[in-house]
């Protein structure tokens, strides 16, 4: 039976939904077939079933493949009437049939209990306890604290936890949340000393409260007349009403904030643009009010200056706009992935997720699916942060990457390039990067521009002396310095950085020749080598070397199998190595043949602990059935993880003939074989690929440094 969680709450305006998105963070790092249940939801008209924005966001983020109406129970008038018919206990039974017909195709269940809000349900709190207890599903009690002093909070908390467990649940543990940043220690404090089971006090994020654009859109019936979907879903943090001068109205503008302006004020709409693309301060959008359309000379210059950046209208006045954005707030949907990066971040941030994970008690399936292996990543890169640079700090993909780790406290990160273009192109995309931070808690971005750097003159220095047998002169390195993957990595070199990740719009020679230079080999290792995480739908495979070696003789064969087998076990895969070749066993002969028999040789001798066949071929080394008839008996065949391809040209054909043909998730190259952690990236390369990378990176540092004893 699957194990399920109840999240549920005391009233309305708790902010519950980023708590549900956690929670379903971590049932979906354990098992791979969840699923998401909320027993009553309101119709959006009368004759609709309804839907539920989270629902609708975790059934698209969390990529669930059940049928949309069995995630939902009845709609709150057909409770009311079947409750008013027959009574609670049919209104229950009827509930309670419909999560089990849903709880048996899955390991897992996340039930979202009733909202407070406008349900007509006597006894609210009592009704969520009883269906909780119907289901089987240890309750989960949300507690919000938006505008309430400490005593208050701790108050309702223990008021809360009693409440459930008389009513006979299992309560996992108490969360308060929108609590006051300074009311946090204390209530804190407090609630451990007082309650048997963990509690979590989680704070106010003005992120989460802010709504979008896109919101703000729907709430007035604004027309759009220039903006893309990045720039809809951008937060509003505050609003400016623009009536003044131009200089002074310039003067108003404050990050994040949406102009409303009479349509026909051309300059403020022009001036707040062009601050916008400046960067000085960039800005929500632009909604224009009594229905005035700009000329289309002005429409057009707005769509160049700043492009994607929401322009609107509205019919009515200032005033009346003003009344209808006033008391707004944001929430959490499909389509507003970055309030759900920030709300996942504040979950983390704040929930002892290895804690509550243990309370839940599922257990870990042995699949291992795509999603399960990234959510793995992130949750080991956040547990010890590292600090990576990300030398292509003006490309668009790397700068959405940035957005996510930033708001997911992965890591800390340092952008390169010139500090204007950078701030200009991520106020173009909607991307605040935020201030360094007194609060140590989050992660931290940085902008540094090689050219104009402090370091610039020392790195020329070290890089000099380290290149000096090349006849490299201080002078002449002052100018090598100043490319992006040369400063980044000299950054590692100089632990002023942990890693590096490049190769978004840079060639690979152009990523790892500055590594081979100054980072070089680490101890042990004749070559620098990758491989590829291949996630397939029931398994981690990894595939080496696809990036690098174009022909690798039998030593260097040799030395990417115990470097691939190394980097699989650091990441969780048990290596059980594969030396590829077109026969198995003794059953071929030849040049390309006989290199990998002396190759799984060599790896037999020199690591006689590791598993390892060869040659053998690929349908040998992962098919049961097949290698049954070719190499019965052996512990490898048939159960590969780690392949080794004999050549360059093999591995990468390969590895994009299995992404392409059989849909899995391929992350890297990651480079091994290097002293300090330095990834590239394809330059086809995906945001989530990047996100992904970094992670690695991070990883790769923070084994580094355990070796190391730091």
């Amino acid at each position: 039976m699957a194990r399920s969680v109840y999240v549920t709450g005391i009233d309305r305006g708790d902010g519950r939904q980023a708590v549900e998105l956690g929670v379903m963070e971590l049932l979906t790092r354990q098992v791979d077939r969840v699923g998401v249940f909320r027993p009553l939801v309101h119709a959006h008209a009368p004759g609709e079933n309804g839907s539920d924005h989270v629902v609708e966001l975790l059934r698209a983020r969390y990529r669930l493949d059940l049928p949309a109406a069995e995630l939902y129970g009845l709609t709150y008038e057909e409770a009311a009437a079947l409750q008013a018919a027959h009574g609670q206990d049919e209104l229950v039974s009827v509930l309670v049939d419909r999560f089990r017909a849903l709880e048996r195709r899955c390991q897992a269940v996340l039930v979202l209990g009733t909202d407070f809000a406008d349900t007509n349900i006597p006894d609210e709190l009592a009704f969520n306890a009883r269906l909780a207890n119907e289901f089987g599903a240890a309750v989960l009690p949300v507690v919000g604290g938006h505008g309430e002093d400490a005593d208050v909070v701790i108050a309702e908390v223990r008021n809360a936890h009693r409440a459930y467990t008389d009513l006979g649940c299992e309560t996992l543990a108490m969360v308060a949340n929108r609590v006051a940043p300074a009311a946090k220690q204390p209530v804190q404090r407090k609630l451990t000393e007082k309650l048997p089971i963990p509690a979590y006090v989680i704070p106010e994020e003005p992120a989460l409260a802010a709504p979008t654009v896109a919101q703000l859109v729907e709430a007035t019936g604004a027309e759009v007349l220039i903006g893309d979907a990045s720039g809809l879903a951008r937060d509003v943090r505050g609003f400016v009403f623009g009536g003044a001068m131009l200089p002074t109205f310039l003067d108003a503008l404050t990050e994040g904030a949406l102009v409303v302006t009479p349509g026909d004020r051309a300059d403020l709409v022009i001036g707040s643009l062009a601050a916008h693309a400046a960067g000085a301060p960039p800005i929500a959008g632009v909604l224009l009010t009594l229905g005035q359309h700009p000329g289309p000379n002005v429409m057009a210059l707005a769509a160049r200056l700043a492009p994607g950046t929401p322009v609107a209208v509205v019919p009515e006045g200032s005033w009346l706009t003003a009344a209808a954005l006033t008391h707004l707030e944001g929430k959490l949907s499909a389509a507003s992935p970055r309030k759900a990066e920030t709300a996942l971040g504040l979950f983390e941030l704040h929930v002892d997720t290895a804690e509550l994970t243990n309370r839940i008690e599922v257990g870990r399936s042995e699949r291992v699916t795509p999603m399960m292996f990234e959510h793995a990543l992130l949750e080991r890169a956040r547990a010890a942060r590292r600090h990576v640079v990300l030398p292509e700090g003006t490309e668009e993909r790397v700068l959405r990457a940035a957005e996510i780790l930033l708001r997911r406290n992965i890591c800390d990160l340092t952008l390169l390039g010139d500090t204007d273009a950078v701030r200009r192109k991520a106020a173009g995309l909607g991307i605040a990067l935020p201030e360094p931070d007194t609060d140590a808690d989050r992660a931290q971005v940085r902008i540094v521009d090689p050219a104009t750097s402090p370091l610039r003159r020392q790195f020329a220095e070290l890089y000099a002396k380290l290149r000096a047998h090349k006849g490299m002169t201080v002078e002449r390195a002052l100018d090598v310095v100043t490319d992006v993957s040369y400063f980044g990595t000299l950054m590692v070199q100089e632990g002023i950085a942990d890693g590096m990740v490049s190769g978004a719009v840079h060639s690979t020679a152009a990523t790892i020749r500055p590594a081979f230079e100054v980072i070089k080999t680490s101890p042990g290792a004749s070559i620098v080598s990758s491989v590829f995480f291949m996630c397939l739908a029931d398994r981690v495979l990894v595939y080496g070397d696809c990036a690098v070696n174009p022909d690798p003789d039998a030593q260097q064969l040799a030395d990417i199998a115990i470097q691939s087998a190394a980097t699989a076990a650091q990441f969780g895969v048990e290596p059980r190595v594969a030396m590829l070749s077109y026969s198995t066993g003794t059953s071929g002969s030849g040049a390309d043949v006989d290199k990998v028999r002396k190759a799984t040789e060599l790896v037999r001798a020199l690591r006689p602990d590791l598993l390892v066949e060869g040659p053998i071929q690929y349908d040998a080394a992962v098919d049961e059935h097949v290698a049954a008839t070719k190499l019965p008996g052996s512990p490898v065949a048939g159960r590969a993880t780690v392949l080794i391809f004999p050549d360059l040209n093999t591995g990468n054909n390969t590895y994009k003939a299995v992404q392409r043909s059989a849909g899995a998730v391929a992350v890297g190259p990651v480079l091994q074989g290097l002293r300090q952690p330095v990834n590239d990236l394809s330059r086809g390369a995906l945001v989530q690929d990047i996100v992904n990378t970094v992670a690695i990176t991070a990883i790769q540092s923070q084994e580094r440094k355990e070796l190391e004893g730091e």
